[in-house]
């Protein structure tokens, strides 16, 4: 993650939104063996949201059913979901995917 997108995450001013979504793949990936962590994210994920006051944003129905409307730029479903939330909730997405950026999502880039 670059300077300017860690410096915008850290500003207490700034409300910072943890997806269900995200967690969902963290858990399936650790359970695939694909993502190693120091301790399992059930520990170690609530305890860092909290740490860093990341608000907890639930996956909703609408959130899930509004996948079904989005172009097929992108075959990956956590992705999907994120950007269907981000555009429900009209939040911006941080990412270093440049695929996202052809969505109708307001993204940050993340490497920046």
């Amino acid at each position: 993650m670059g300077a300017a997108t860690r410096a915008l995450i850290v500003n207490t001013t700034t409300l910072v939104w943890g997806s269900a979504a995200t967690a969902w793949e963290i858990a399936i990936k650790t359970a695939l063996g694909r993502l190693e962590w120091d301790e399992p994210p059930e520990i170690c994920l609530p305890r860092e949201l909290e740490r860093s006051a990341f608000a907890q944003l639930p996956v909703s129905l609408a959130h899930a059913l509004a996948v079904r409307a989005l172009p097929v730029h992108h075959r990956d479903p956590f992705d999907r979901l994120l950007i269907a939330q981000a555009q429900l909730e009209q939040l911006s997405l941080v990412t270093a995917d440049p695929i996202i950026a052809r969505y109708d999502v307001s993204t940050i880039d993340a490497r920046q």
